[in-house]
């Protein structure tokens, strides 16, 4: 029993400090995005900040956001990324003269990046995602992420996601 509850702090410690560490890069990263000169930096810097979050949400249990975060969000700022090199005349021979000036950087932000996500799958492997947190619906119905957002937000929130959508068209 002491062993049972020495592991549980355990994870919930490990739960703590990722959440910690990715709420404070989230937040730096947020801060870099609107204090960098350079656009093609403060891009890099969004992209960073999703993926946090993306941790977040994986932290929270909501793998599905998560994922939605991801690809929707970072594949959209890829295309930002695209135009504003297109519309910018990026001088690209002037940014690969500095390139092995800033790999050090790059390898110590690629290495930070792999942690964190070292550390993120750590915490959902032991006992996954959301083993302190009540899932209420998805706990009494069995259901996944995507059913439970989907039965939500098709039945409390109908008027309001049909509003969205009025909106978006």
């Amino acid at each position: 029993m002491a062993r049972e509850e020495g592991l549980r702090r355990a994870v919930m410690a490990l739960q703590a400090i990722a959440f910690y560490l990715l709420a404070t890069v989230t937040v730096v990263a947020g801060l870099c995005v609107v204090s960098a000169r350079n656009p093609v930096h403060s891009v890099l810097f969004l992209i960073l900040s999703f993926f946090s979050a993306a941790g977040l949400f994986v932290l929270m249990g909501a793998e599905f956001l998560a994922m939605l975060l991801v690809v929707v969000y970072v594949g959209a700022v890829a295309v930002l990324f695209l135009f504003v090199v297109m519309m910018l005349d990026v001088d690209f021979a002037a940014l690969r003269q500095g390139f092995a000036q800033y790999a050090p950087i790059g390898a110590i932000i690629g290495g930070f990046l792999a942690f964190e996500m070292v550390l993120v799958a750590t915490a959902v492997s032991s006992h996954g995602a959301a083993a302190g947190n009540d899932t209420p619906m998805a706990a009494a119905e069995g259901l996944s992420n995507a059913e439970t957002i989907g039965r939500v937000l098709y039945t409390d929130y109908i008027y309001f996601f049909q509003a969205a959508g009025l909106v978006l068209l």
